[in-house]
């Protein structure tokens, strides 16, 4: 259950009390006075986080499969600057892909 803390409207102090989510503001009691005008106020909290979730985790993580990437790009064969594509075919004698033949028709 969860601890929140109140001020009393009668006699103005502070105090703090362990109840249920679902209990109404109404209905809790000064342990002062006893009246029942409290004001729930708005508190800090601190929590601790167990496990692989803490914070920062996801960034380490990133980094890491970043580094492993880095280290198997830099593997690989470096990568030409210029294409090699082959000359093109300039002889006289061969035609253009596309094009046929005219005067030679065959029956």
């Amino acid at each position: 259950m969860p601890l929140y803390e109140y001020r009393c409207e009668q006699c103005a102090k502070q105090f703090e009390v362990t109840q249920s989510v679902h209990a109404r503001v109404e209905d809790t009691e000064c342990p002062f006075c006893h009246a029942r005008q409290a004001t729930r106020l708005l508190s800090s909290f601190a929590s601790k986080i167990v496990g692989d979730h803490k914070p920062g985790f996801a960034e380490l993580k990133a980094g890491a499969m970043h580094n492993e990437r880095m280290e198997r790009f830099a593997k690989l064969p470096p990568l030409n600057l210029k294409r090699n594509v082959p000359p093109p075919n300039t002889s006289s004698d061969s035609n253009p892909a596309g094009q046929f033949e005219s005067g030679s028709g065959s029956s």
